[in-house]
């Protein structure tokens, strides 16, 4: 089992953030900006999902940490730290999924 974390994950796409665009695939996204990062997080996660359905579990795993990575840079962009997104998983996690979704309220 690793020890590498969504938050290891989140302290390389913020120092990677920093390069230049030149140098760096994270740096040259988030010069972009938000659409483009968005972009490519949605093509990512139809990519999972297609492995997915095709039953295809090593492009899964593949897929799957393209789109942690992906959503990570949109985060960093949008300068919402990984731990406010754990926090809102844990608060979800105190009920149950039926019960947290029933809670919503639609948009």
């Amino acid at each position: 089992m690793t020890t590498f974390t969504i938050s290891d994950l989140e302290v390389i796409v913020a120092t990677r953030a920093k390069a230049s665009p030149d140098e760096s695939w994270t740096a040259k996204l988030v010069a972009s900006g938000q659409d483009k990062a968005a972009k490519k997080l949605g093509e990512e996660a139809i990519e999972a999902v297609m492995a997915a359905v095709k039953g295809d579990r090593a492009n899964l795993i593949y897929e799957s940490a393209d789109l942690l990575y992906h959503l990570l840079v949109v985060l960093k962009i949008a300068d919402i730290p990984v731990e406010t997104v754990l926090e809102e998983l844990q608060r979800r996690t105190a009920q149950s999924g039926l019960s947290e979704k029933a809670s919503r309220k639609d948009p």
